[in-house]
C-alpha cells in the first residue's frame, strides 16, 4: 500500500469507517490515476458495498487531506492519483492511454515567486498538469 493514504486518513481525525477503509485499500492498489466510476466498478467487482455518495465523499476527503490529488484530464473528466503529501510535484498525463507520472518541480517555484511579485498576489498553492504522448503511445504510432 502506498505510504501515506492510511496514515493521512488516521491522522486527519476523521472516522475510519469500514467503507472508507475498503476504498482506501482499492485506491492503494492503483499505479497511476483512476476515475470515480472506475473505483465504483472495482468496488462492485470486489463485492464491496459502497454507494456512489460514499465514493465521492471519500475521494473529496482524501483530496482535502492531501492523500489524493485530483487531475483534470484532457477529456474534461476528473481523475485521482495517490500522492505523497509532503513532496510537491506535478503530473504528466498521456492524452492517448491516460497513463500519468509524477514529475518533480524543476524550477517552477521561481516562476511562481516572480508571478507573485509582479501580480501582488500572495500565492499559496499551484497545480500543473502537462499533457502529451507517453513513450509507448509514441512507439505505437511510429
Amino acid at each position: 500500500m502506498r505510504l501515506g493514504i492510511n496514515d493521512a486518513l488516521a491522522q486527519s481525525g476523521r472516522r475510519v469507517t469500514g467503507p472508507r477503509q475498503a476504498l482506501v485499500e482499492l485506491i492503494a492498489e492503483h499505479r497511476g490515476h483512476f476515475t470515480a466510476a472506475e473505483l465504483m466498478a472495482e468496488a462492485r467487482r470486489e463485492h464491496i458495498r459502497v454507494g456512489r455518495a460514499t465514493v465521492f465523499r471519500t475521494l473529496d476527503l482524501l483530496t482535502e487531506i492531501a492523500a489524493l490529488e485530483r487531475l483534470d484530464l484532457p477529456s474534461g473528466e476528473h481523475a485521482y492519483v495517490a500522492c505523497e503529501p509532503e513532496q510537491h510535484h506535478h503530473h504528466v498525463i498521456c492524452r492517448s492511454c491516460g497513463k500519468s507520472v509524477d514529475v518533480e518541480d524543476t524550477g517552477l517555484q521561481s516562476v511562481v515567486r516572480e508571478i507573485s511579485s509582479r501580480s501582488g498576489y500572495k500565492i499559496d498553492s499551484h497545480r500543473l498538469e502537462l499533457y502529451g504522448l507517453c513513450p509507448a503511445c509514441q512507439a505505437a504510432i511510429a
